[in-house]
C-alpha cells in the first residue's frame, strides 16, 4: 500500500519527494530491486529507486553466492527488508532472505525442466552425502550415487562404506533434483540420473549382446565390477563369471585385471554382463563325458544342509542330495564328509539344458563312511544280530535239559 503524504508547511523535502514519486513504501518481507552504493566485506550500501537507501551487513550479506559476493558500485541486485528503519534510519536488507527465495525458485525450475545442477558434498553419514546448492542444504542417498562413486564393498562393511563416502566431502557432483520441499526445507538429489543422462548418447551405442572388454575396477562376494568403453561400468554377477560353480571371486581375479564380457541387460544406468556367455558350455558336451549309473570321483567342494557340492571335472560340477548320501539316523553331513575330500559317488540324474547333475554316494561307499565314523555303533549291531540266535540256543538247550529230566523221572 502507498503511503499517503498530506503536504503541509512542516512537510519535509524528502516527504515531498516521497509524494511526488510513485514509490510502494517496503515493508518488512519484501523483495525491493536495489542499486549498489558501495560495498565491502563487512556491508553493502544500496540504493531504492533514488529515494531510500538500505544496508546488507553481517550474516545477510550472503557471501555463499557468487552473485552477491562480488558486488561492485551500479550493479542492481534483488534484496530482501528485514527492518524498515535501522539506527541509522536506514532500510535494513538481507540478501540471504532474497537468495533463498531465488535458489528455491531455480531448484524447482530445475526439477521440472529435469535439467542438472552442481552441489558441493560437505559432510557424510551411513545414508549418503549431505550437500549444499549455494545456501539450501541437501540429501544424496547412497542408492543415487553414480556407478563411479558407488561404495563396493565386499560383505558390506558399514564402517568401510562410511569411509569411502567420507572421501567424497569437498567434491562438487552434477545432479538432478527428485524431491523437493520448500515448505519443509527437504532437497533431495540424484547423481546416478544426472550419470545416466550424461551417458545416455554413449549408452545407446551398446545392445543386449555386444561383446566388451574392460578393466576390473572391482571385486565383491557377489561378482565383479567392469569399467569398458567411455567409462561406462557394468556388473558381472557370480553366476555369471564361468560355467562352473565359483565360490569366492577374490581367489580367481584382482582388481586391474582385463576381462571380456557381454552385455546381457540394460536397466537405465545399470549394465550387466556375462563372461561364460562368451566360453564355450561344457554342458553341451556333457553326453561324451557322463551317464547315468555311472560311478565316478568327485571332490567336495562345499558342504550344506541339503546336500554336497562336488567337483567332477574343472568344468562339470554336480550335487547330491542330503537324501542321497546314505546316512545312519543321526548321522551329519559335515561329520560323515570333509571339504576336499575325494571319493565315488554315483550319477542318477543329467539334465544338461539347466546345467544339472545329480548324484549319489554309492551303498559301499555309505557303509564304509558309517563305520568310519562309529565303529563301536556297527560292533553293537553285530551284537545285536547275534542276541537272538543265542537266545535260541539257550531255550532249546533248557527244553532238551527239561526232556531228559521228564524222562529220568518217568522211567
Amino acid at each position: 500500500m502507498k503511503k499517503k503524504i498530506v503536504e503541509n508547511e512542516n512537510q519535509t523535502e524528502f516527504d515531498k519527494l516521497l509524494a511526488a514519486s510513485d514509490l510502494t513504501m517496503p515493508q518488512v518481507g519484501d523483495v525491493v530491486l536495489c542499486k549498489v552504493l558501495a560495498a565491502s566485506k563487512t556491508e553493502v550500501k544500496l540504493d531504492i529507486n533514488g529515494i531510500l537507501t538500505g544496508v546488507v551487513r553481517g550474516r545477510e550479506l550472503y557471501s555463499e553466492a557468487d552473485e552477491y559476493a562480488k558486488l561492485k558500485p551500479g550493479d542492481e541486485i534483488e534484496a530482501t527488508v528485514v527492518d524498515a528503519e535501522n539506527e541509522n534510519g536506514e532500510l535494513e536488507l538481507s540478501f540471504r532472505q532474497a537468495g533463498q527465495e531465488k535458489t528455491w525458485q531455480s531448484l524447482e525450475d530445475t526439477m521440472n525442466n529435469k535439467t542438472t545442477v552442481k552441489v558441493k558434498v560437505v559432510d557424510a553419514n551411513r545414508g549418503g552425502l549431505l550437500v549444499i546448492y549455494l545456501q539450501v542444504p541437501g540429501f544424496l542417498p547412497v542408492s543415487q550415487l553414480s556407478p563411479e562413486n558407488y561404495p563396493r564393498i565386499s560383505g558390506g562393511d558399514k564402517s568401510k562404506i562410511l569411509e569411502k563416502l567420507k572421501s567424497l566431502v569437498g567434491l562438487d557432483l552434477e545432479v538432478k533434483v527428485i524431491s523437493l520441499d520448500r515448505k519443509e526445507q527437504k532437497l533431495v538429489v540424484s547423481e546416478k540420473d544426472a550419470w545416466q543422462e550424461a551417458k545416455k548418447d554413449l549408452m545407446s551405442q551398446y545392445q543386449i549382446g555386444n561383446a566388451v572388454e574392460g578393466t576390473i575396477t572391482a571385486i565383491t562376494n557377489f561378482g565383479v565390477f567392469v569399467n569398458f568403453g567411455d567409462n561406462l561400468e557394468g556388473l558381472i554377477h557370480i553366476s555369471e563369471l564361468a560355467w562352473q560353480r565359483i565360490e569366492d571371486p577374490f581367489e580367481l581375479y584382482k582388481v586391474g585385471d582385463k576381462i571380456k564380457a557381454e552385455i546381457i541387460s540394460i536397466d537405465g544406468s545399470k549394465i550387466f554382463l556375462s563372461a561364460k556367455r562368451l566360453l564355450t558350455d561344457p554342458w553341451k558336451e556333457i553326453a561324451a563325458k557322463y551317464q547315468v549309473s555311472q560311478i565316478v570321483k568327485g571332490t567336495i567342494l562345499k558342504i550344506n544342509p541339503y546336500g554336497l557340492f562336488v567337483e567332477l571335472d574343472k568344468d562339470i560340477h554336480g550335487l547330491a542330495h542330503i537324501s542321497q548320501c546314505g546316512l545312519s539316523a543321526g548321522q551329519r553331513l559335515s561329520t560323515a564328509f570333509k571339504i576336499g575330500e575325494v571319493i565315488d559317488f554315483r550319477i542318477v540324474s543329467i539334465e544338461a539344458g539347466d546345467h544339472r547333475l545329480g548324484l549319489e554316494v554309492p551303498h559301499e561307499e555309505a557303509e564304509a563312511k558309517t563305520a568310519a565314523e562309529s565303529p563301536e555303533l556297527v560292533e553293537g549291531v553285530v551284537e545285536d544280530e547275534e542276541k537272538p540266535k543265542k537266545k535260541a540256543k539257550k531255550v532249546k538247550e533248557e527244553n532238551e535239559e527239561t526232556v531228559e529230566e521228564r524222562l529220568e523221572a518217568g522211567s
